[in-house]
């Protein structure tokens, strides 16, 4: 195990200076990511505008089939999205609200998940939030209450930004579709933590992107749209790149692109697709139950120590029920994060909140190091 650690950690320069603990908002650039990048200058400073056709629509197409391997679904059910806004609002876009208004949100879930829906009031529909009552988890529960016949979508989190807790979406989409709702999955935080099947869980539309455990930086996201779901719907935020032959150049028709297609945009980032790619092909060699077994460890390193130390954690006890993200109780804590950042720790704040997010190429040492840093900085008495 020493020796996979020093290989996995070779990848990543910045481990050479730092404890990184900011996966869960960008892992950093690795080597391989860089080379790639590097490729792709490459390639436009020989070829220019030639290298669209000779390698980056093959690149493109590539990065289709990774995502859908990864997801457990077809290509055609897989969008390539330049973030998971702009996916959310083109699946905004596919309801009529006249019949069904409401969508249904948690207090948890990200600020995308509502604003995308509350930006189509005027076509009538109608946010309504379902509140966590510990901070931590929804019970699901709260959402069969809330989900009824005038329902047309929950939107939520597979796994929550500031808690780290997993949702079990497969019991929610069961719940939803009983209603004749459908489910949005905002996946962001858990594609690449665990595995993870979606054609088996059920959901209606899936959205995530590449900057976070899968390692590929920011320009890349995805949208996952059941076969059945993507043909029926109609998305009145359309681009070029989603209809049937983008190389038609048709101004007076649209011909919306086959399955999940239809949500693409206008032209995509190009060096993002070779970062994103090359973060994938890291995922696939250190395995995904490798990378789960390293994230409940390490996270579950740094929730014990912070309980001894007397913080209050917010995220789940039990690794089982959460990703890495560790959450810490803090009345300053972008303070406590600059302080963490002095100590050669980095991490992020929330309000409220210290958050910690491990990934595989961490270690456990590295967590006694951090929790060493944490220890002045806990506020006393601790915040209940």
């Amino acid at each position: 195990m020493e020796q996979l650690e020093r290989s996995w950690r070779a990848e990543f320069p910045i481990t050479e200076r730092l404890i990184y603990l900011n996966n869960c908002s960008l892992t950093p650039l690795h080597r391989r990511g860089r080379e790639r990048i590097e490729r792709f200058a490459s390639e436009w400073t020989e070829w220019g505008g030639r290298a669209w056709y000779d390698h980056w629509i093959a690149e493109y197409e590539a990065l289709r089939a990774d995502l859908a391997r990864v997801l457990g679904a077809s290509p055609d059910e897989v969008a390539i999205e330049p973030n998971v806004s702009a996916g959310l609002v083109g699946i905004a876009s596919t309801f009529d609200y006249g019949r069904r208004p409401r969508v249904i949100v948690s207090d948890l879930d990200f600020p995308t998940d509502g604003h995308a829906f509350l930006a189509v009031a005027d076509r009538g529909a109608r946010v309504e939030f379902v509140r966590s009552p510990d901070h931590v988890r929804v019970p699901l529960e709260l959402f069969e209450h809330a989900v009824d016949e005038r329902t047309a979508a929950v939107c939520t989190g597979h796994v929550y930004f500031t808690t780290g807790w997993i949702q079990d979406v497969r019991a929610l989409a069961e719940i939803c579709h009983r209603k004749g709702a459908a489910l949005i999955v905002d996946a962001y935080q858990s594609i690449g933590a665990f595995p993870f099947d979606v054609v088996a869980s059920g959901v209606d539309y899936l959205v995530g992107g590449t900057l976070k455990w899968l390692m590929g930086g920011p320009g890349i996201a995805f949208l996952y749209a059941r076969r059945d779901v993507a043909e029926r719907a109609r998305p009145s935020a359309v681009g070029w790149w989603g209809v049937q032959d983008p190389f038609s150049f048709d101004v007076e028709h649209l011909a919306y692109g086959t399955g999940a297609r239809r949500f693409e945009y206008g032209t995509p980032s190009v060096a993002a697709i070779y970062a994103a790619r090359a973060g994938l092909s890291l995922l696939d060699e250190v395995g995904i139950d490798t990378v789960r077994d390293r994230h409940m460890r390490l996270s579950q390193r740094l929730v014990d120590g912070a309980l001894d130390q007397g913080w209050t954690v917010r995220c789940p006890r039990d690794a089982a029920e959460r990703t890495p993200i560790v959450t810490l109780e803090h009345p300053d804590p972008a303070g406590a994060v600059s302080a963490l950042r002095a100590g050669g720790v980095i991490c992020d704040n929330r309000p409220g909140l210290i958050r910690l997010s491990p990934h595989y190429f961490n270690t456990l040492e590295e967590m006694d190091r951090t929790l060493e840093v944490l220890a002045p900085l806990r506020a006393a008495p601790a915040i209940a």
